[in-house]
């Protein structure tokens, strides 16, 4: 039924305006506004809707994770843009002191928008 259908995802923020203006100026992400809502137009067609909810409570995980070539480079980038990365210790997500936990080959720095939902740059 639903095998060729163009699903998308979407979130909850309680404010449109900043969350324009962090998806759009600090994060550098074409966004569109109709209808009080924002679409978020990510690379490789993944329209992602932001949508206003009165009471947000922030998702407890990751919502929206931006694969990067340098995680370092896009840390340094993102932190002068404003972007506080967020700091684990004594946890199995432990940190460095930029916000990089690294593993292997991987690594994956958390931080947050306006609204408090999580979002993430790793590479994999």
């Amino acid at each position: 039924m639903f095998r060729e259908t163009k699903a998308f995802s979407g979130f909850a923020v309680p404010d449109i305006a900043a969350a324009k203006a962090f998806y759009g100026d600090t994060l550098g992400i074409d966004v569109t506004e109709d209808n009080g809502m924002l679409t978020l137009h990510l690379a490789g067609g993944r329209d992602t809707l932001v949508y206003p909810k009165p009471g947000h409570v922030p998702a407890t995980y990751t919502i929206l994770n931006f694969p990067v070539d340098d995680i370092d480079q896009a840390v340094d980038e993102l932190t002068a843009r404003g972007v506080q990365f967020e700091r684990y210790e004594g946890t199995p997500f432990e940190t460095d002191p930029k916000g990089v936990q690294r593993q292997g080959d991987g690594a994956i720095a958390w931080f947050t928008d306006p609204a408090g939902n999580i979002l993430s740059v790793l590479t994999m």
